[in-house]
């Protein structure tokens, strides 16, 4: 199978991958090839859903970004912002072909993710399925 037909992680790009992440402000993320993984904070709300929105678009439309995968290994609360964090780089990674993952969501985000319908249009990738 080709390179194009594959999930990052049948690529073999995964979150902390061959690169350091990088930090801008609050928002801690990697690029590998067109491939971004953000790094989520302990908290996604409205105090800081807006700033990782922005750099998230920009980080999406500089790299040319297909693949989102959304890092909940330090999240341990989100509200509706990060909901519509999530939902609003789907729209836009949808439209180019692309996909959005989640990892590392532990029982209570992956609640959060399944009430609010989010599981329906983003995959969780579960490390001990594989």
């Amino acid at each position: 199978m080709s390179k194009r037909g594959q999930t990052p992680f049948q690529r073999g790009l995964t979150p902390l991958g061959r690169q350091e992440p990088v930090r801008r402000s609050s928002m801690k993320y990697q690029v590998q090839e067109n491939c971004l993984t953000i790094y989520l904070p302990r908290e996604v709300d409205h105090h800081n859903a807006e700033e990782i929105r922005r750099e998230a678009d920009a980080v999406i439309d500089r790299n040319h970004i297909k693949y989102v995968i959304f890092d909940f290994e330090k999240t341990d609360f989100m509200d509706s912002s990060g909901i519509g964090v999530i939902m609003g780089r789907y729209k836009t990674i949808c439209l180019i072909g692309g996909e959005v993952w989640a990892v590392h969501a532990n029982a209570r985000i992956k609640k959060i993710l399944t009430l609010s319908g989010v599981t329906k249009i983003m995959q969780i990738y579960e490390e001990d399925a594989v």
